[in-house]
């Protein structure tokens, strides 16, 4: 088993315990990080007296871990491009959050949205755990073609009710306010959602590695492989969808109690609300189910059961 699981299962079984791990692990200043600096680190994971499985008191030895989880991958042990490790996720995230939440006309909305859903789906498909036919290149050109389908589906579907909107004329009070503060949070959740299981559906066909508590491999599980897609498809959801809602109903307050009246002023409390909306919420997501997964026995295949007598199995949940 990876260093980095073997530290989650370890360390991040309580969701306490993992937002406060992902708080420090998403630290923007861990990108400025180089490749040797970073294999240094492992180097020292590795060949520390400690077992990962310990509560790690060492500060250097954390500090290690910490720049293992935010920029190693745990199924291929490889170092993530700069601009798809965890830390890079919000601040390359937010931007895009902002001008597709302005909400302004069908085919910048469209465009803004095919941008955003190009990098998540990217980072989730660099994140993604990886399945037993992973270096095969029909499972990468399926999953890149899944993922383009799936980015194009999802900034259509952002789209259309300005489209719809505009095409009917519709102008009236009420349908403002649903196209333009009600519908986009459950649509972008949704959409969010859509294209993490798109992209990562070769490993609920496939199935993805199963581990016994000494992390050694008993198997490959397509039951394991959905969970662990259905988790992350579910915390994506959940981190876009509160995005996008939460800034529109504080901004609803704020503009019914008459607190700012200029313009210019409320377009900065916008920015600053999803700011730290989106902020607090990346560890949030992130957290709501472990890292290093577990399924119990009677959810996974007989074939895999028929060659142990293990009760606890673990997996690479991805991100």
């Amino acid at each position: 088993m990876d260093p980095n699981l073997r530290f989650w299962r370890a360390e991040g079984q309580s969701f306490s315990r993992r937002l406060l791990l992902w708080a420090d692990a998403l630290d923007p200043l861990l990108l400025l990080k180089s490749s040797n600096e970073i294999k240094k680190a492992r180097w020292l994971i590795q060949n520390h007296e400690k077992t990962s499985s310990e509560p790690t008191q060492n500060n250097q030895t954390r500090q290690a871990f910490l720049l293992s989880l935010s920029s190693v991958h745990p199924d291929t042990e490889k170092i993530i491009p700069v601009l798809f490790r965890p830390p890079a996720f919000m601040p390359l995230t937010l931007p895009w959050v902002i001008v597709s939440s302005l909400q302004h006309q069908a085919k910048s909305t469209f465009f803004f949205q095919f941008v955003f859903h190009t990098y998540t789906t990217a980072f989730t498909l660099v994140n993604g755990n990886g399945t037993p036919k992973a270096e095969e290149y029909s499972v990468k050109e399926k999953q890149i073609f899944y993922g383009l389908g799936a980015i194009s589906y999802a900034a259509c579907v952002g789209a259309l009710p300005l489209i719809f909107m505009n095409r009917y004329t519709l102008k009236g009070p009420l349908t403002q306010l649903i196209v333009r503060k009600l519908l986009p949070a459950p649509l972008l959740g949704v959409t969010s959602a859509f294209t993490a299981v798109m992209v990562r559906s070769p490993e609920f066909e496939n199935g993805i590695q199963v581990m016994d508590r000494n992390g050694n491999v008993v198997g490959v599980s397509r039951n394991a492989g959905e969970k662990a897609v259905r988790e992350t498809a579910l915390s994506r959801a959940v981190l876009f969808g509160t995005t996008f809602f939460v800034p529109e109903l504080l901004m609803h307050f704020v503009q019914r109690a008459k607190l700012v009246k200029s313009p210019r002023a409320l377009s900065s409390v916008r920015l600053f609300l999803i700011t730290s909306v989106l902020t607090g919420m990346v560890p949030v997501s992130l957290s709501m189910f472990p890292q290093c997964g577990q399924i119990k026995r009677e959810d996974l295949e007989p074939e895999i059961l028929s060659s142990t007598e293990e009760t606890e199995f673990f997996y690479n949940r991805g991100i």
